[in-house]
């Protein structure tokens, strides 16, 4: 990763293209953060090349937007097929997906908008399941759409607010990923913990 950040510096000129050729390949699952390359852009835009700043949103926000796509399509031709594949089925468990499908079918959109400010591979889970659950196409393209646009701005917004201090930044974002993450895990626990005692009260 560290790599892409270097290299998107030095071509600062082209940067919208290799950010979203990069959040393309996210789409295969390929551990290209989405966060670091929405930041990136609003860095370059803020203290480097403020001219491209439209050219760089619209290139995280497609970018990422295509990307949905692909994973919801890749699930929903391939399904159950994919954990033939051993890499695939190391970085998406079964448990994963189908804790998100309880999440789909409990809360519907607010699953999509609230799972794309969660790091550590949920999005590509949240597509994936959509596509392997044939959600209507419609459907999909505008939640995800409404999904995608609010958290890329909410970061780009951020960012580009504290641009100039980028290496900050970058520091205070690992550090926010990891208190999101175990936030995330405690919400799940919470919830299964809640509705594991409503069973029981149901039943008696």
């Amino acid at each position: 990763m560290s790599y892409i950040i270097n290299f998107i510096f030095d071509n600062a000129a082209h940067a919208h293209w290799i950010i979203f050729g990069s959040l393309i390949l996210a789409g295969f699952n390929l551990p290209i953060s989405e966060d670091f390359m929405i930041i990136i852009s609003a860095i370059l835009a803020s203290s480097i090349i403020p001219k491209n700043t439209p050219i760089l949103f619209a290139a995280v926000f497609f970018g990422a937007y295509i990307s949905d796509w692909m994973v919801y399509w890749i699930g929903r031709l391939f399904g159950i097929k994919l954990w033939n594949f051993k890499w695939f089925k190391k970085t998406i468990p079964k448990r994963k997906l189908a804790r998100v499908r309880l999440f789909y079918k409990k809360y519907g959109f607010l699953t999509l908008l609230i799972g794309r400010f969660i790091p550590f591979g949920v999005r590509n889970c949240l597509f994936l399941t959509a596509g392997m659950s044939k959600m209507n196409i419609a459907k999909f393209a505008i939640s995800d759409g409404i999904a995608c646009f609010c958290s890329n701005i909410v970061l780009f917004s951020i960012a580009y607010s504290v641009g100039k201090n980028h290496t900050t930044l970058f520091s205070y974002l690992k550090k926010a990923n990891i208190f999101i993450f175990v936030f995330f895990i405690f919400t799940i626990i919470a919830l299964f913990c809640y509705y594991k005692k409503k069973k029981k009260k149901q039943k008696t």
